[in-house]
């Protein structure tokens, strides 16, 4: 297969993977926006089971910059929707929407690209073990 038909592949995939991501946001959409669950607990849900939908088989993945943007840009908006707007009281003391660095700062795992890297890598090592035990 050539690289053009492959990346076509890749990004369809993706795209899958979001749209899969996005019912499952969706569904537990009462428990991101609710006030009665702590902000630990919501990334929790959003780790276990949003995450694990997205990211299933993001091990082969080739990302061009455009997909790793829409990639962040779906993590963001379930995050923003956890951690909710920000009341601005140095300008205008209305609430605001939080700006990616405030969510980075608020979200403590590693954001989804670097999720995927460190899944690669696993699968290198993985490989690399299984292709050692082989040769003998």
């Amino acid at each position: 297969m050539d690289n053009l038909n492959e990346s076509k592949l890749y990004s369809e995939e993706i795209k899958i993977r979001l749209k899969s991501g996005h019912a499952c946001s969706h569904s537990v959409q009462n428990l991101s926006s609710s006030s009665s669950l702590s902000k630990y607990l919501k990334t929790k849900i959003y780790r276990t089971i949003i995450l694990s939908v997205v990211l299933y088989g993001c091990e082969t993945w080739s990302l061009t910059l455009r997909e790793k943007c829409r990639l962040r840009i779906s993590e963001n908006k379930v995050l923003r929707r956890i951690f909710g707007p920000k009341r601005d009281v140095r300008v205008t003391v209305e609430w605001r929407k939080l700006h990616n660095e405030e969510l980075n700062d608020l979200y403590s795992s590693p954001n989804i690209i670097l999720m995927i890297k460190s899944r690669r890598m696993k699968l290198v090592r993985h490989v690399a073990r299984v292709g050692e035990g082989r040769a003998a």
